[in-house]
């Protein structure tokens, strides 16, 4: 098997495996000091570092630098055996991670989404980045094939968008949809301000989590998932429905649920049915079972089973809202028992009830094209049947 681009070593440890073998370091040991489970050093790597092969205008590390070094030796991640230097990349975006399902996760928190986004944004990027590094892709930007620094005088590297952009990325496509879709949100909400979006988001911020989970381990390992540090959270409520539409509360701000809805457009009905783009979970009481079995508070039922059919019958779901035009507003009510309805009709009714104002929430306004929810056809069928007709013409 070809060797990763990536395992090789970084020019802080060729100065220290210089400083080693001018102390007489056995080249096995040397090794081992900088082998570790996300990355296996050859030995032909000392050997050329041994013989000038290569890294020849690397200086030696000083006596106080290899001695801070072995001092510290192995400066890991107990949990994980992660290099706290060499794979702090890595560290990083489990943390990152971990911080933003631990603070959607808090009590008392009313923001949460905002801050799980930006959180969890961050963690993906160090996730990219560990991964590009460790195959050899210069994740750095470059203009004219010189790399880009900050006004401080640091490389510039990739955001996100770009690392799912490029055609070295190794997600498939439900996740890099679900990324993009965040990265709207997270445009939106960084320069304005919001009300509780949790709720409408929650499917999303779901699949980024599991989405982000079944990358690490597939990039690096099962070793480094996150199943054992995050816990099934803890409920105080039943989601009955009064308290379903409690935690719903407001409805969406105006350029958030535009914002969501443009993207939705892009995708083709399959893509955002993928559970990668949102997943979304019917929690089942346990009131039967042997009691003998682990006494677990929820059932997790495969999609598309005929379990998962019964529970769609008859649970809540948490659904994207469908969209009607006007024409099929109108095709609708005639359907339903009203056939001289027309358009004239509806445009009369809907400006006599200002029905387009989004605090009614009777619809959205898409790329300047308004779009009516299933509310306005009920409200709609409720005022034919109270009698409506139609305006005289002046």
């Amino acid at each position: 098997m070809a060797r990763r681009p990536g395992n090789t070593l970084e020019r802080w440890e060729v100065a220290l495996v210089k400083a080693m073998l001018a102390r007489n370091f056995v080249p096995q040991d040397i090794q081992a000091y900088f082998s570790r489970p996300t990355r296996s050093i050859n030995h032909a790597r000392i050997s050329e570092i041994r013989d000038g092969a290569k890294h020849r205008a690397v200086r030696a590390a000083s006596d106080t630098e290899l001695d801070a070094y072995l001092a510290a030796w192995p400066d890991v991640d107990p949990d994980t055996g992660l290099s706290a230097r060499g794979d702090e990349l890595l560290i990083k975006a489990r943390e990152a991670m971990i911080a933003a399902v631990h603070t959607f996760n808090g009590a008392g928190l009313l923001f949460r989404a905002e801050i799980f986004i930006v959180t969890a944004i961050i963690a993906w990027t160090y996730l990219m980045h560990a991964y590009y590094r460790r195959e050899g892709v210069d994740y750095r930007y470059r203009r004219a094939g010189v790399v880009q620094t900050t006004p401080s005088g640091a490389e510039k590297y990739w955001e996100l968008g770009q690392c799912i952009a490029t055609g070295a990325c190794p997600l498939d496509r439900g996740t890099i949809n679900n990324l993009k879709f965040l990265l709207e949100i997270r445009h939106e909400i960084e320069h304005r301000s919001t009300n509780r979006i949790d709720d409408a988001l929650s499917a999303k911020l779901q699949a980024c989590c599991l989405n982000f989970n079944d990358a690490i381990k597939t990039l690096f390992g099962g070793q480094f998932a996150l199943e054992r540090r995050l816990p099934i959270a803890l409920q105080f409520v039943t989601f009955d429905g009064g308290q379903r539409a409690l935690l719903a509360g407001e409805s969406l701000p105006a350029h958030i649920a535009t914002a969501m809805d443009n993207f939705h457009n892009t995708l083709t009905e399959d893509e955002q049915k993928d559970p990668r783009f949102r997943y979304r979970v019917a929690f089942v009481p346990k009131v039967t079972g042997r009691a003998t079995n682990a006494d677990l508070a929820i059932d997790f039922v495969r999609p598309g089973s005929p379990e998962a059919q019964a529970v769609e019958r008859v649970l809540l779901k948490e659904v994207e809202r469908q969209k009607y035009l006007p024409s099929q507003i109108v095709a609708k009510v005639r359907d339903a028992g009203y056939p001289n309805f027309n358009m004239y009709d509806h445009t009369k009714l809907a400006q006599q009830l200002e029905a387009r104002t989004p605090a009614q929430g009777y619809g959205v306004s898409i790329a300047n094209a308004w779009y009516w929810y299933e509310g306005w056809f009920e409200k709609v069928i409720e005022k034919l049947a109270e009698g409506w007709t139609r305006p005289v013409n002046p």
